[in-house]
C-alpha cells in the first residue's frame, strides 16, 4: 500500500556544507530534489532546470499569483521561490522530497506543512564555520564577514527545526541524516493510512 512521501527541509549556515549533504543524498538514496526557481541571471556553468529554472519577472510573479510557489522570498532585488506543482506531485507518488531552502522559507513551509521535517545543519562550531567560508576562498574577507553576521541572525531560529546535525564528518553526517529520515518515514502518525488498511483487513480475517 503506497503511501505519502515526506517531505524533508534541510537548512544552515552558508558553509556548514548543506548543498554538499544534499548532493549526497540524492546519490545515495534517490531523494527527489526540488529545483527553485529564481529570476537572477544563470552563473558560469549553470544549467536551466538544473541549478534553478530561470525566469524572468514576469514569469515569476505570474507564478505568484497563480499559487505556483509553496514559499518564495526577494534577496537583493531577485525572486526564490519553490514550485509547488513538483513536491506534491512527488509526495503523492510516495516519493520522499528534499528542499535546501534558507530560514525564512523553511518556516513558511512549516506553517503549510506541519509534518514536514525540518534539518538545520551546522559546523562543529563558529571557529570552524568561519576556517570554512576563507577556505572556499570565492569569497573576499568583507563577504565571509557579512555571511558570519546572517549566521548569527539565523541562530535564532535553530530552537525551531526538528534536528540539529552536526557536519563535522560529511559521511557520518550524511549517514545521520539518512538515520532520521528512516525513523521518521516509520512514525506512526506517517503511517496512518496503513494502519487503518491493516486494521480492516485484520477484522476481514477475523470474520472467517
Amino acid at each position: 500500500m503506497e503511501k505519502k512521501g515526506l517531505l524533508i527541509v534541510i537548512s544552515g549556515f552558508s558553509g556548514a556544507g548543506k548543498g554538499t549533504i544534499v548532493k549526497r543524498l540524492v546519490d545515495r538514496f534517490g531523494y527527489s530534489l526540488s529545483v527553485s526557481c529564481t529570476t537572477r541571471a544563470p552563473r558560469p556553468g549553470e544549467v536551466d532546470g538544473k541549478d534553478y529554472h530561470f525566469k524572468t519577472k514576469e514569469e515569476f510573479e505570474n507564478l505568484i499569483d497563480y499559487n505556483g510557489f509553496i514559499e518564495y522570498a526577494q534577496y537583493v532585488d531577485n525572486y526564490y521561490g519553490t514550485p509547488r506543482a513538483f513536491v506534491e506531485q512527488e509526495m503523492a507518488k510516495g516519493n520522499n522530497v528534499i528542499l535546501e531552502i534558507e530560514v525564512q522559507g523553511a518556516m513558511n513551509i512549516k506553517n503549510q506543512y506541519p509534518e514536514a521535517v525540518l534539518m538545520f545543519v551546522t559546523a562543529p562550531s563558529a571557529a570552524v564555520l568561519k576556517e570554512r567560508l576563507v577556505g572556499r576562498g570565492s569569497e573576499d574577507l568583507k563577504t565571509v564577514q557579512k555571511r558570519m553576521k546572517q549566521a548569527v541572525v539565523e541562530s535564532n531560529s535553530m530552537s525551531v527545526y526538528d534536528y540539529i546535525v552536526i557536519n563535522d564528518d560529511l559521511e557520518a553526517c550524511v549517514d545521520s541524516i539518512q538515520g532520521i529520515i528512516k525513523a521518521e518515514a516509520s512514525k506512526s502518525s506517517h503511517n496512518a493510512g496503513f494502519i487503518e488498511h491493516i486494521k480492516r483487513e485484520l477484522m476481514e480475517i477475523g470474520k472467517e
